[in-house]
């Protein structure tokens, strides 16, 4: 049983984090990841029964999230920090995507996950995900585009 757990975690605890921090910010996507991972060992023989185990433990680091999402912000919009090659803007903006898409545009984007594995992890259609995706970026353009003209 200890050996199926370290196995699975080698093998998702990466993938695991990754789309948490896509989706609650660095400081409370980690905590969220960490709280997932020792749920994860705590019930390691419900877990091995399951169909999708890293779906599962996602869905408990986003209730962790969430929870602590109470009680601060995000992720913090950069003052005059410059960041190369990225627009200083776009932190604030993936912010005011839903969180869906934000989880998506930036799996998909930023770390070059396929469509079919995010779906895998969220537990949610292949098409779901390329809609989240297509629209989350389409917003990411539009609100850009409309900051640079005025």
């Amino acid at each position: 049983m200890m050996e199926w757990f370290e196995a699975f975690e080698a093998k998702v605890g990466g993938r695991l984090r990754r789309a948490l921090v896509a989706a609650f910010g660095p400081d409370i996507g980690a905590d969220a990841a960490a709280t997932a991972t020792a749920y994860g060992w705590e019930h390691r023989r419900r877990l091995e029964k399951m169909d999708n185990p890293a779906g599962y433990l996602y869905r408990v680091g986003q209730t962790a999230a969430r929870r602590e999402l109470r009680r601060r912000p995000l992720s913090p919009i950069p003052g005059d920090v410059v960041l190369p090659d990225v627009e200083p803007r776009l932190i604030a903006v993936l912010n005011d995507l839903s969180e869906s898409q934000r989880v998506c545009v930036l799996l998909v984007h930023a770390y070059q996950w396929r469509h079919q594995e995010v779906a895998d992890l969220l537990g949610i259609d292949h098409s779901t995900v390329r809609t989240h995706v297509t629209r989350g970026l389409e917003r990411l353009r539009s609100t850009l585009e409309a900051d640079r003209a005025n």
